[in-house]
């Protein structure tokens, strides 16, 4: 996890050491002592010259001299006021440093422009015309002509006035941009570390949601087939020693759906490792990795492989099964070989198969067809046929024997299935298979992929219902 924006700062100033009073720093606060003492003795001195001159007392004015030369150090808490005291300096001809600092501390503050650019103005007029008088009073030798004292004391005044103001305005500019920019790097390291959870977020949900397919797909392709085995294998059971001719198809019937159901398992378990082998044989990661390395290396790959893939050849093979078990006996194909076809998944077409094979598990079943028969998008019919197909599984585990009806309605701009069972008839006991509620799970989330409606519950008469209404989607 990165380290957020207000933690970067804690601990930037946990590492500096806090200055005393208003100072963030304690060399800030010896830097200004220092220059606040250079300021005091610069006073002091031009206070005693001061004195000299005008006749005043000399101590008072030595130590307003000082005082004010002090107030320096109180630059960064309200500069405003150490250039009005270097104002109120100005007419004794001292504080050169005070208002050299003050002005350019004044500018490098947060302080209006405007409130800078006063200040400023009159510090500078303040001096002009001090430096006008004092030249004024000199006596050169000579006379000068009437715009010499004027240009030079304003190019002085500039001079003393211009450049720690222009400093100023640039440090300050520059501290407040690198203060931006630091502030919208914590921003965007933000911004990553809610990313960053989010992406986790992201990853656990796409992991749950393959979980969740593949255990649809495995519930799906399997489990019908699986139950017409316990089927078969309870009615051999039952006729084992009475009809042995009887007994004979159902353990050939039995042996045919274990092969199918086998086919399919082995067909989705290879697409589930398919990533560990290359095109020429060689094991993705062989080479120069083992153990732990390359199992960590297939995990990963598992992970960032797409389940559409599994979907599809596992759709390949309950094709190729449904047919192969309609048209073994016909075409002569031995039981349990896989029928090649180019279809990537059960249709509605093959619903007579799927019902076929129901019936030769003893359960009578009714297929009707209502509307004109058409084709529809393979998400669609295959959708439509896993509703049936998992419905019928379900009338084989909990009422063996019962009257099933199957009902396939073309609609415009949709397709809908029904499966209604009726009562088990009394005496007859379920196959005892169980159940995880995975099934009516599985074909609600399918439905509701494609936009579809899907409802199932007991009917009055002691049945089950089962009815889904699918959009003819591309």
């Amino acid at each position: 996890m990165t380290e957020t924006g207000e933690g970067v700062k804690t601990r930037d100033q946990g590492d500096a050491p806090r200055g005393p009073l208003w100072w963030e720093r304690r060399r800030s606060a010896v830097l200004d002592v220092l220059l606040a003492l250079v300021a005091a003795v610069e006073c002091a001195a031009q206070g005693a010259s001061f004195a000299g001159e005008t006749g005043v007392p000399v101590w008072p004015s030595v130590g307003l001299g000082a005082l004010a030369g002090f107030t320096l150090v109180l630059r960064r808490r309200w500069p405003i006021a150490v250039v009005l005291v270097a104002l109120a300096v100005t007419p004794a001809e001292t504080g050169y440093v005070l208002g050299t600092v003050a002005l350019y501390t004044l500018a490098a503050s947060e302080v209006p422009r405007r409130i800078i650019a006063l200040l400023a103005g009159m510090q500078g007029l303040g001096t002009l015309v001090i430096l006008l008088v004092q030249m004024r009073q000199e006596d050169y030798g000579y006379d000068p002509p009437a715009w010499f004292f004027p240009s030079v004391s304003l190019t002085m005044a500039v001079g003393m006035t211009a450049p720690p103001v222009l400093l100023g305005l640039y440090v300050g500019a520059r501290r407040r941009l690198v203060e931006s920019l630091r502030e919208r790097a914590d921003g965007l390291e933000r911004e990553l570390s809610l990313l960053a959870d989010r992406a986790e977020e992201r990853a656990e949900w796409a992991r749950n949601e393959e979980r969740t397919r593949i255990a649809r797909e495995m519930h799906d392709v399997v489990a019908h087939r699986v139950s017409l085995m316990v089927v078969h294998a309870a009615a051999l059971q039952a006729v084992a020693l009475k009809d042995p001719e009887k007994a004979s198809r159902n353990a050939a019937l039995i042996g045919d759906m274990g092969r199918q159901a086998l086919t399919e398992l082995r067909t989705m378990l290879g697409v589930l490792r398919a990533h560990e082998t290359k095109p020429g044989g060689v094991v993705a990661g062989k080479a120069g990795k083992a153990g732990e390395t390359e199992r960590a290396g297939r995990t990963e790959q598992a992970e960032e492989r797409p389940l559409a893939r599994v979907a599809e050849v596992a759709e390949v093979a309950v094709a190729a099964a449904g047919r192969e078990s309609g048209e073994r006996r016909a075409s002569g194909v031995p039981a349990g070989a896989s029928a090649e076809g180019g279809e990537s998944g059960p249709r509605l077409r093959e619903l007579a198969v799927l019902v076929g094979q129901s019936r030769a598990a003893g359960m009578p079943v009714e297929l009707s067809v209502e509307g004109e028969v058409r084709s529809y998008a393979e998400r669609v019919e295959r959708t439509a046929y896993r509703v049936v197909q998992e419905a019928l599984t379900n009338v084989h585990k909990h009422a063996g024997g019962a009257r099933t009806r199957v009902r396939l309605a073309h609609r415009p701009g949709e397709v809908a299935v029904l499966v209604e069972n009726e009562a088990p008839a009394e005496g007859l006991r379920d196959a005892g298979l169980p159940s995880g509620g995975n099934g009516l799970l599985g074909m609600r989330e399918r439905v509701a992929a494609l936009g579809g409606g899907f409802v199932s519950g007991p009917t009055s008469g002691g049945g089950f219902r089962v009815s889904a209404v699918i959009p003819d989607r591309a």
